[in-house]
């Protein structure tokens, strides 16, 4: 049966929503934090290091300055082009499928990710995603110019605008409450999942909050009875 959504685009965060990149980013992050003098974080602690900019984590999590974090992020990234982008990343269960139904339902979709776009793009290439999306948006190279959440959440919109999607009713899905601030700065509703990397209160401010892709699907799309 053909399905409608009530929201006539979607917006994706990446890390902890569609994929689960923990074992490379953990791996990594060892490697540099090592190598500048620092103590690596522990698995739970991932939680403090996936969502934000890189560039902000190293100077709140290990107590950086702004010029040694500059550099850990370039070593860092030095890494993972190594390592190539989608070294150990999985998708979560279920997701990916949900990416290409709310496709071919016809609703526009984009990621809206802090990650590097060439990262990001790497990413939807590989798991087959990016025939799905219309717009694939992540953060510059250097992490800095283009980042917030606020403001990749706006250049996401202004791409899909940009090739005439109507982006009057958008939804951010994502796993952080940097996602839900940042969705708000722009009026953009957020569904919060919980299978990603985050404390309980996160989801404060989100419009909903999913435990599983069936719970998320239902809350995209629903069948069109009148098709």
């Amino acid at each position: 049966m053909p399905h409608r959504s009530p929201w006539t685009c979607v917006l994706w965060d990446v890390d902890g929503t569609i994929v689960d990149a923990s074992d490379g980013i953990l791996r990594r992050l060892t490697i540099a934090l090592d190598h500048f003098g620092k103590r690596p974080p522990t698995r739970a602690e991932l939680v403090h290091w996936i969502g934000p900019p890189m560039y902000e984590s190293f100077q709140a999590n290990v107590g950086m300055t702004p010029a040694e974090a500059t550099d850990a992020v370039a070593f860092y990234r030095v890494l993972g082009k190594k390592d190539g982008y989608t070294t150990g990343a999985k998708l979560f269960d279920g997701v990916g499928e949900l990416v290409r139904d709310v496709a071919s339902a016809g609703i526009p979709q984009a990621t809206a990710s802090s990650k590097p776009e060439i990262q990001v793009v790497a990413l939807m290439d590989h798991f087959d995603l990016s025939t799905s999306l219309t717009a694939i948006v992540g953060a510059t190279p250097d992490e800095k110019t283009l980042s917030a959440k606020a403001d990749i959440v706006a250049e996401a919109l202004r791409r899909l605008e940009a090739t005439g999607v109507d982006t009057s009713r958008p939804v951010l899905i994502g796993d952080r409450h940097h996602d839900v601030e940042g969705g708000a700065q722009h009026g953009v509703p957020v569904i919060f999942v919980r299978w990603g990397f985050s404390w309980p209160h996160e989801a404060d401010g989100a419009q909903a909050a999913v435990d599983d892709v069936a719970q998320l699907r239902r809350l995209l799309l629903f069948e069109d009875v009148d098709a």
